[in-house]
């Protein structure tokens, strides 16, 4: 017998689902919508793993909607374009992120900040505008409006393109927004994990001078000779923080863990500017006093719109800034949650969908 999210719509699909807040993911059959005037549908060759998605299927967030297919770091091949569609034709290389919808008349939206609209479209787990529920990438094919692809240049590896759908962009973004871009500036990123290694890479192909900050002594060698960091600081030796301080023009925080902030903020000179992209269970303590002292601001951002994703693939295609995977077929995917849960990846894991779905299904 047929289920609800068989029939709904027109053409089969087929991926891997959470049903309960166990997480675990299983074959799942389901459909796509009829590609619109307007819709882009492709074949789904690869998708990352982000640890929103863990989230997600575990119902951390308390929204998630099951059955529950998760996924948006998603790239494949394009094999149907709508009527309307201009930007894109049979055979591309395209590439959909963390969102497939925005209302776009808000001022986010008409902003080219589709990420901050207040009626975005997950791709995973949200109702879209005809009422039915999003599925992500962890399935066989996909069926996207234009505006929210973007193309994957000949010389990025799909494979490798996957986590900059997401990890990506959201370290390239506020990079460029809070000016922290240029060369000859000393930032810091703190975390060496999925969000961090990138934000090293991407700074160090903008000019950018880069001390990583880490609890893990552990992580000096990797952060220095493989990521190609300037300098390393162990965030719980208070004697290194105290030769950095003031060094710093800017931080990236990726971590997602409880932590101080006062020895960050110690760190930057004045008028430094300290941001958040990663996000902690619990509340921070944010000392204020040492934010007066030197002028120092805290601020926070999350991805990026689609102007600016597009531009971010770009330039990692154009400076060779690829994130470091770990290549699993899908019937790995619950393993490779429990590794990602203990941190057990470097950096970040793909799933190989074109190759392993079908042969599950």
């Amino acid at each position: 017998m047929s289920t609800l999210q068989e029939k709904e719509h027109p053409n089969k699909a087929f991926g891997w689902a959470a049903r309960d807040t166990s997480g675990v993911l299983s074959p799942f059959k389901f459909s796509r919508r009829a590609t619109g005037e307007k819709d882009v549908a492709f074949k789904v060759l690869y998708c990352g793993i982000c640890h929103s998605d863990l989230n997600m299927v575990k119902n951390e967030w308390g929204f998630s909607v099951y059955p529950l297919v998760p996924g948006h770091e998603i790239v494949g091949e394009v094999t149907e374009v709508g009527s309307e569609v201009q930007k894109f034709k049979v055979g591309d290389r395209v590439g959909v992120g963390y969102f497939v919808g925005s209302c776009r008349s808000c001022d986010s939206c008409k902003d080219d900040l589709e990420n901050y609209c207040p009626k975005i479209i997950l791709t995973s787990g949200a109702k879209y505008h005809d009422g039915t529920i999003t599925y992500g990438g962890y399935s066989d094919t996909m069926v996207v409006d234009e505006q929210f692809i973007v193309r994957i240049p000949e010389n990025l590896p799909l494979d490798a393109a996957a986590p900059l759908l997401c990890a990506g962009i959201t370290v390239y973004s506020p990079l460029r927004y809070y000016g922290l871009d240029k060369p000859g500036l000393h930032i810091g990123v703190v975390g060496l994990g999925g969000l961090g290694h990138v934000a090293v890479k991407f700074a160090k192909a903008m000019g950018v001078k880069v001390t990583v900050i880490s609890t893990s002594p552990t992580k000096k060698k990797e952060a220095l000779e493989n990521l190609g960091a300037d300098s390393f600081l162990v965030s719980r030796d208070h004697h290194q923080l105290q030769g950095a301080s003031g060094t710093l023009d800017g931080i990236i925080d990726t971590v997602s863990a409880e932590h101080p902030l006062l020895p960050l903020i110690g760190l930057l000179k004045s008028n430094g500017k300290l941001v958040f992209v990663g996000v902690p269970e619990k509340p921070l303590e944010l000392p204020i006093f040492p934010l007066l002292q030197g002028r120092k601001m805290v601020g926070g951002s999350t991805t990026g719109g689609m102007k600016e994703t597009q531009e971010m693939i770009d330039f990692a295609a154009k400076h060779n800034v690829k994130p470091d995977i770990e290549v699993v077929a899908m019937e790995y995917v619950n393993t490779a949650m429990e590794r990602l849960l203990k941190a057990d990846v470097k950096y970040r894991f793909v799933i190989d969908i074109g190759n392993t779905l079908q042969a599950t299904s």
